[in-house]
């Protein structure tokens, strides 16, 4: 088959992976901002802010590692059972300490002890299924991979569907009713974190067979070679998060505590108003990074890695100006409390900002496949500190467009620095007029659209459709060889 188009297949049932139940994990957002208070939603959205840094720490990096080092190992399953072996024990060890120390992690954090019971607890049950889940995409099993996310969202949907919406209208109905005993007042940032600790215990459960089939066998001198592999990877990944969430955090510390809720809960609901990128960025990662490993040793890879790099963008343009146009349509239906909407100016650049960061996944195929993983880390690095520095002098004076801002400034710069340090260790031939024409016309149209006319959604359609025009003329040829040739 050709590469491209196997590609493209592994994508889509990728993006069916990724996709489908983070669309249907975006229902929680009418159902959260419907529910919550802006304040309510700023608080679980710096708990789960926190989920995600905890969740790299205990990844370490294993999960790229075991990707590189399982496609050229002879003794696969050695490769699996020092991986599992290793997150296992590490994740205990975590538990262990964490519920040691939950009242002093409660006071650091200005998080009452109950949540942080509730976060340790779906922390250590995600880290349990890190290489079940990188052991299916290694051997191109993506519809199985496929069908246990989407359990695990459709669980979690149906538990706060249920929680927060008809547990509270059964029990009003019929108070002396047996689900009476499921019901508390007032408990619904509780309902929420146990219905995603629920959906994370029957994901857990469903990759546990390959923990009962591993062989246990540890190798010590293996796992020395994958951790110097991976902790790099693990750097990255740490100020990765940081350029991801941390920007919630410092919203909910930095700004004045009366107003530092909301604001924090405005910001992040009109921020998953950029998911569409995110999630277009995410499945296309997700089908290219296996690709990017299994053929690295072909005859003139680099070709290839071009030309995904170059549809990516073409792509990826026309949902920045798609999203960018329908934005208002969007707010109505996925934020239908209209004190969220207040925050609706960073949606534009948050696209902008997922957009970076997906070029910039794509051109980092340099350091993964040359094994210099070391610059993943020191580029992420800058990134983080760009969040950092901007948010800590911004904050004060700009609010939340100060995170937006940030955020975008700082995948910005991690993809520049990704192309500069890529041009001399691992050459590619980007074809860099082709990107630049595509990315310079899909921000000029979502300027004039979003800025220039106020959001109206003629004059953007208008400009949507010239630019798919651009688009057709341009790439038709090419499209068709890539979806339609069979050999």
């Amino acid at each position: 088959m050709n590469p491209l188009k196997k590609l493209f297949k592994q994508t889509a049932i990728y993006g069916l992976a990724t996709v489908l139940p983070r669309v249907l994990n975006v229902l929680l957002l009418p159902l959260y901002t419907g529910v919550l208070q802006t304040a309510g939603y700023g608080r679980v959205t710096v708990i789960f802010s926190w989920i995600a840094i905890f969740n790299v720490f205990l990844a370490y990096g294993m999960e790229t590692a075991f990707f590189r080092f399982y496609n050229k190992a002879d003794d696969k399953e050695k490769v699996v059972s020092t991986s599992l072996i290793s997150i296992l024990g590490s994740t205990v060890l975590f538990a262990i300490f964490a519920l040691i120390f939950q009242n002093s992690m409660a006071n650091a954090s200005n998080i009452d002890v109950q949540f942080i019971r509730y976060a340790i607890a779906i922390i250590v049950l995600d880290a349990f299924v890190i290489i079940p889940f990188a052991w299916l995409r290694a051997n191109e099993r993506p519809m199985k991979y496929a069908i246990i996310k989407i359990v695990n969202v459709v669980i979690n949907l149906g538990l706060n569907l249920f929680f927060l919406i008809l547990l509270p209208k059964m029990v009003q109905e019929n108070p002396d009713g047996f689900l009476s005993a499921l019901y508390v007042p007032d408990f619904e940032i509780s309902y929420i974190f146990i219905s995603n600790l629920i959906a994370s215990g029957v994901t857990f459960l469903l990759m546990l067979p390959l923990y009962l089939q591993s062989k246990y066998v540890f190798d010590v001198a293996l796992w020395k070679q994958m951790f110097k592999y991976a902790w790099p990877v693990l750097v990255a990944g740490i100020a990765f998060t940081i350029n991801e969430v941390f920007d919630k955090i410092l919203l909910e510390r930095l700004l004045p505590e009366d107003i530092a809720d909301s604001e924090t809960g405005m910001y992040a609901a009109c921020y998953k108003l950029g998911m569409f990128m995110t999630l277009f960025a995410t499945a296309f990662r997700m089908g290219i990074e296996p690709f990017f490993f299994s053929h690295a040793g072909t005859e003139n890879p680099q070709r290839a890695y071009a030309q995904i790099t170059n549809y990516f963008v073409v792509l990826g343009s026309i949902i920045l100006l798609g999203v960018v146009v329908y934005a208002d349509l969007f707010k109505v239906l996925f934020i239908q409390n209209s004190e969220y909407w207040e925050a609706m100016n960073i949606v534009p650049l948050i696209l902008l900002a997922g957009f970076f960061l997906g070029i910039y996944h794509n051109l980092s195929v340099w350091y993964k496949v040359t094994d210099k993983t070391r610059y993943g880390a020191f580029i992420s690095v800058i990134g983080a500190f760009v969040t950092i520095g901007i948010n800590f002098t911004l904050i004060p004076v700009l609010g939340y467009m100060a995170s937006a801002i940030a955020t975008v400034l700082a995948y910005g710069s991690m993809m520049v620095l990704s192309y500069y340090f890529g041009k001399s260790h691992y050459p590619i031939p980007y074809n860099f007029r082709k990107i630049l024409f595509y990315l310079g016309i899909s921000i000029l149209f979502s300027t004039l659209s979003f800025y220039v006319f106020n959001r109206s959604i003629i004059v953007g359609t208008v400009l949507l459709l010239l630019f798919l025009g651009l688009v057709y003329k341009m790439e038709n040829e090419m499209l068709r060889k890539i979806f339609l040739r069979k050999t």
